[in-house]
């Protein structure tokens, strides 16, 4: 007998004012790939990441003024797990079609001569980032998938790639620790914003920091400092990430590399594609690979170290140019 399915489920109540959240809420929670349930109510397939996006959902609805609950759900009423799961292919099917439809059209306009080659690789970048962001919701293997590659593995080839090489200098620790040797404590099964948030801690705030891992009902022990948990010292505020606070309250700086290091694991982690960086796609496979080479937290931490520290470099010698 197949075991039962989990769901993260939430059920929200919007206020008719501001006028504007109802539609917030509404692309949030399609940027999540959930599915309705009722009017009210939409689920995810139960996971960490899942309950913690539907929390900092039903946070910013109930500081609007709205009520919102989040719970984990064994079954969902008047629907099979089965059914459920349809469900998603069923919405993620459509988000290929469509994306299928506008490459296809770029591709009959390269053959009858409207557009060259050339002129696709902004087009190429949106859609690239378009097809990354369905594939994060794609929980259930939609059928699409692989049609919507090929026709992208088509545009790709009409469009001659930029070729840069980037110097590197090396440069003294611009680190401006404030808090020294002390134990930060954040969830265990880290993903985006805990990795990022790590590395700016031992890169920027404090060298010697050591991390601990608790579930948000523990209660913490004494002298730690909270990250990216509810109600942590530091963790999300308003549409903020965790590392963008860590940037605004610890380090300071006007660093422009740190700023794009931002927006990258703001648009991963919120999932709002506020700023839409072209290197984020590439982050999110690097960081999707790490957690599935690694169920060690500690070891996601070193392994994704390298990642930022590499990207900062990178922003800092561009930067130089």
């Amino acid at each position: 007998m197949a075991e039962a399915a989990a769901w993260a489920v939430l059920i929200h109540h919007v206020p008719p004012t501001p006028g504007y959240l109802r539609a917030k809420v509404g692309r949030r929670l399609s940027d999540l790939g959930a599915v309705p349930l009722k009017r009210a109510a939409y689920f995810l397939p139960w996971s960490e990441e899942a309950i913690e996006d539907l929390h900092w959902l039903r946070r910013e609805i109930v500081d609007a003024g709205g009520e919102a609950w989040v719970m984990r759900s064994a079954f969902l009423g008047g629907i099979s797990d089965e059914q459920a799961r349809e469900a998603f292919r069923v919405a993620r099917a459509h988000d290929y079609r469509e994306l299928s439809t506008e490459v296809r059209l770029l591709l009959d306009a390269v053959r009858k001569g409207d557009r060259d080659g050339e002129s696709l690789g902004p087009d190429r970048g949106r859609l690239e980032k378009r097809l990354a962001a369905i594939r994060l919701i794609d929980f259930f293997g939609a059928p699409g998938r692989q049609e919507t590659e090929t026709l992208m593995k088509a545009l790709e080839r009409r469009v001659t790639p930029e070729v840069r090489t980037v110097k590197t200098k090396t440069r003294k620790d611009d680190a401006l620790p404030s808090r020294q040797a002390r134990r930060w404590m954040t969830r265990p099964g880290v993903r985006v914003d805990r990795m990022a948030s790590a590395w700016l801690i031992r890169r920027f705030i404090d060298p010697a920091a050591t991390f601990l891992f608790a579930t948000a009902g523990e209660p913490p022990p004494q002298d730690v400092l909270r990250f990216d948990m509810y109600e942590g010292d530091f963790t999300h505020d308003g549409d903020l990430c965790t590392f963008e606070v860590l940037l605004r309250r610890e380090v300071k700086l006007r660093d422009r590399a740190l700023a794009a290091i931002a927006e990258m694991v703001h648009d991963l982690d919120v999932k709002d594609e506020k700023y839409q960086r072209p290197e984020t796609a590439g982050l999110a496979a690097m960081l999707e690979g790490i957690i599935a080479r690694h169920g060690d937290d500690l070891a996601r931490f070193a392994e994704s170290a390298i990642v930022f520290e590499s990207l900062y470099q990178h922003f800092k010698s561009r930067g130089r140019r």
